[in-house]
């Protein structure tokens, strides 16, 4: 009699989240024999995601804040689907689907219950809603038979809290969500003609010196910080331009006069959400990331293995991708004048940033190839398997 297959269900509150952080990581573990499907909130991302890994998937609408009767109708949503596919294991990422797949795939018996912390939101979260959040996490790990999680920071403090039992939580390889491919991520891959033909698109000028930032226009981004940043520096340095590539969003959203600069200062340029970032490395002297909270950026990680030096804060999760005074600087959060005149040092040594830049791109080589921390969770898998007395699945060449 044929052995059943193993089945994977990956389960995240957007599907962004598989769309970036499992490009790779689908096709490496369908290739060691398990079936990889995945459920996130409807999208267009959802169903190109479907089409490039060639998987099924199932739109669940879940949404980011507390809200008790969405959040009650998603998991029952999710409870009959785990029914209804039998999925031998359930992954779930970010806080909100990972409560809710934990809660779910506990209700409906999936034999293995994984969970990944991508960041904790109680490190810039105080009073009830702080408690609040860290309630949820520990549930979360509570129902999880494994935690997996981004950063060694990250971990550290899931541990002090009593989020989840040291001996429950790892981190896999150096960390982050999946590693960085940096034959993609390389400036040999980046023509002068692309480069060029990237700054006319948005009127940046050929001689400017470019401040880039990407991800989330939010505040927990530290986009206030960034735009009085940048208003010191400004007047200082007549050829700076800051580029900002992400979406404005209602979630946290910016004050309205910070948009209505982002929106009217001829020298910043916001292009919204973009796929292909290489021209944007490309076109950069430094890349910021001022924010509150991570869990461990990719965008740091990426800016390195374009040879960029990145300047961060020293929070967790950054402290895991910038390596202070090697590849980067990092800044204390919500602190202007250290975070200008960061910018300011970098802009004024292009030795500096080039040996940083080169640094960066060493440690991308050596720490963080994506093969290992795929090759690494099919291990948790098998391990989990095998605890559970769950044949291990054959391999497509077997």
């Amino acid at each position: 009699m044929k052995a059943r297959k193993i089945k994977l269900l990956h389960v995240t509150t957007v599907p962004q989240t598989l769309f970036y952080f499992l490009r790779g990581q689908i096709q490496h573990v369908q290739r060691k024999g398990i079936l990889v499907e995945a459920i996130s909130s409807p999208g267009p991302m959802l169903e190109e995601l479907a089409q490039r890994e060639q998987i099924k998937v199932y739109p669940v609408l879940m949404v980011r804040g507390i809200s008790l009767f969405r959040d009650l109708a998603s998991v029952w949503k999710l409870w009959w689907l785990f029914r209804k596919l039998s999925p031998t294991i359930v992954h779930g990422s970010t806080p909100k689907a990972g409560l809710l797949t934990m809660i779910a795939g506990a209700l409906a018996r999936v034999p293995i219950r994984f969970y990944t912390i991508r960041g904790l939101h109680i490190t810039s979260r105080t009073g009830v809603l702080r408690r609040i959040l860290r309630l949820t996490e520990k549930i979360s790990c509570f129902f999880a038979h494994q935690v997996i999680c981004v950063s060694h920071s990250i971990r550290n403090i899931a541990v002090a809290e009593g989020i989840c039992p040291e001996s429950k939580i790892k981190v896999l390889h150096h960390g982050s969500s999946n590693g960085v491919d940096a034959q993609r991520f390389c400036r040999s891959n980046l023509s002068e003609a692309r480069s060029q033909e990237f700054r006319r698109q948005w009127n940046i000028p050929e001689e400017a010196q470019v401040l880039g930032f990407i991800g989330r226009l939010v505040r927990d981004k530290g986009i206030h910080e960034l735009i009085s940043a940048w208003n010191l520096l400004r007047p200082e340095f007549p050829k700076l331009h800051l580029l900002l590539v992400g979406s404005l969003e209602d979630h946290d959203p910016l004050d309205r006069g910070v948009v209505q600069q982002i929106r009217e200062d001829p020298r910043i340029h916001h292009t919204g959400m973009i796929k292909d970032v290489l021209p944007v490395y490309g076109i950069c002297q430094v890349a910021v990331l001022p924010s509150y909270r991570e869990g461990f950026p990719n965008v740091p990680l990426e800016a390195a293995a374009m040879e960029l030096p990145v300047i961060a804060t020293r929070v967790p999760g950054c402290m895991d991708a910038v390596v202070e005074g090697v590849a980067g600087i990092l800044v204390p959060p919500r602190e202007v004048p250290a975070l200008a005149q960061a910018i300011r040092a970098l802009l004024r040594d292009p030795e500096l940033r080039k040996r940083m830049g080169q640094a960066g791109r060493e440690r991308i080589l050596r720490d963080f190839r994506p093969e290992n921390i795929w090759q690494a969770l099919y291990q948790e898998y098998l391990d989990s398997l095998e605890k559970k007395g769950i044949p291990a699945p054959q391999p497509e060449s077997a």
